[in-house]
C-alpha cells in the first residue's frame, strides 16, 4: 500500500499540530498548512508555525510539507491544490476565532463584527476547504475526511453563541459530506477531543506540557486534559482503518474512538472525558473528591 498523503488544515499549532504529526508517525506525508510562518505571524499573535509543525511530522516517522493557506482566501486554496497529485487524507482543523469569541456576554451584548468573524473563520473557511479540495478525493474514488469539532452531540452549554453555531454547523457539515460523498466512495465523519492541553492553554495556566498536572489545582477538570496527540491518535487510526466507511457521517469522540482502537496519550493513560462530564461535571460532583485514576 503507498503511503498515505494527507492535507491537515490548522495544523500550526494545537490539535492541528497533534493530529499532523500522529499522521507522521504512521508514515504520511502530510501537507501542513495554515497561516503562521516563521516569516509573518498570524492574527492569532503566537509564536508556533507551519514550518516546527512540519519538521514535528517528519520526526516522527513521516514526511511534513510546510505551506502557507489561509482558508479564506479560494486562491491560497487554489494554489495548495495545485501542489497535490493524490490525496488520502483531509483533517479540515483550521479555526482562529478564539480572539474573536466573548463567551461571558449573551449574544446580544456581543459586538457584531467580531460575531461575523467567528462564523468567517470557522465555517466559511471550512466551506472553502471542502470545495476545493473535496475534488480530489472524487476524482480518485476513495479518502477520508474528518471535520475536527467541538462536542459530539447538539447539547448547548452556556458558550458563545457564535462559537456554539460553528462547532455545531461543522458537525452538520460532516453529515452532510457523508451523504453526498458516499457514492464516491469517500467517508466523512467529525471527530471532537476532549479537554485539550493547547500550547495556550498550557501557556495560560502557566504549566508546560511535562508539569501541566501542576494545574489541576487552578481547574480540578484539568486532570482529564488530553494532549492533542491523543485526537491525532484517534484520527491516525480512522486513517488506517480499513473499515472506516462504518463511521461515516458520526460525530465522534477522543473517548469513544480510545475505547474502539486501544490507543493512549502521551502519558500512557487512556483519559475519558466524556464520562467524567457525565459522572463528574454534569453531576455536579467534587472533582477534587473524584479518583481522577479511575477515568485515566
Amino acid at each position: 500500500m503507498a503511503e498515505l498523503v494527507a492535507v491537515v488544515t490548522g495544523a500550526t499549532r494545537g490539535c492541528g499540530r497533534g493530529i499532523a504529526v500522529e499522521l507522521g508517525a504512521i508514515g504520511a506525508t502530510v501537507y501542513v498548512t495554515g497561516r503562521t510562518t516563521r516569516e509573518a505571524k498570524s492574527p492569532m499573535g503566537r509564536s508556533e508555525t507551519i514550518e516546527d509543525t512540519a519538521d514535528l511530522v517528519t520526526a516522527a516517522g513521516g514526511r511534513g510539507i510546510p505551506v502557507r493557506c489561509d482558508f479564506t482566501v479560494p486562491s491560497d486554496v487554489d494554489a495548495l491544490v495545485a501542489r497535490l497529485e493524490r490525496l488520502d487524507v483531509l483533517v479540515d482543523d483550521v479555526w482562529g476565532g478564539d480572539p474573536f469569541v466573548e463567551h461571558e456576554k449573551p449574544f446580544w451584548e456581543n459586538d457584531l463584527d467580531r460575531a461575523i468573524q467567528v462564523l468567517r473563520n470557522g465555517i466559511e473557511s471550512h466551506l472553502t476547504a471542502a470545495h476545493r479540495l473535496l475534488p480530489l478525493l472524487v476524482r480518485q474514488g476513495s479518502g477520508l475526511v474528518v471535520e475536527v469539532t467541538d462536542g459530539d452531540d447538539e447539547t448547548y452549554h452556556g458558550t458563545a453563541l457564535p462559537y456554539y453555531l460553528v462547532k455545531s454547523g461543522i458537525r452538520r457539515i460532516a453529515q452532510a459530506l457523508a451523504v453526498q460523498l458516499k457514492p464516491h466512495g469517500v467517508t466523512a465523519l467529525a471527530v471532537t477531543p476532549g479537554f485539550i492541553r493547547s500550547e495556550a492553554m498550557l501557556e495560560g495556566m502557566g504549566v508546560t506540557e511535562d508539569t501541566w498536572r501542576d494545574a489541576i489545582a487552578q481547574d480540578p477538570h484539568f486532570a482529564m486534559a488530553e494532549s492533542p496527540h491523543y485526537v491525532g491518535r484517534a484520527i491516525a487510526a480512522l486513517a488506517k482503518d480499513p473499515d472506516v466507511t462504518r463511521w461515516s457521517g458520526r460525530s465522534l469522540s477522543s473517548w469513544a474512538l480510545m475505547r474502539e482502537y486501544g490507543f493512549t496519550d502521551l502519558d500512557g493513560t487512556r483519559p475519558d472525558w466524556g464520562r467524567w462530564f457525565e459522572e463528574v461535571f454534569l453531576a455536579g460532583q467534587d472533582p477534587t473528591e473524584v479518583d481522577a485514576s479511575r477515568y485515566r
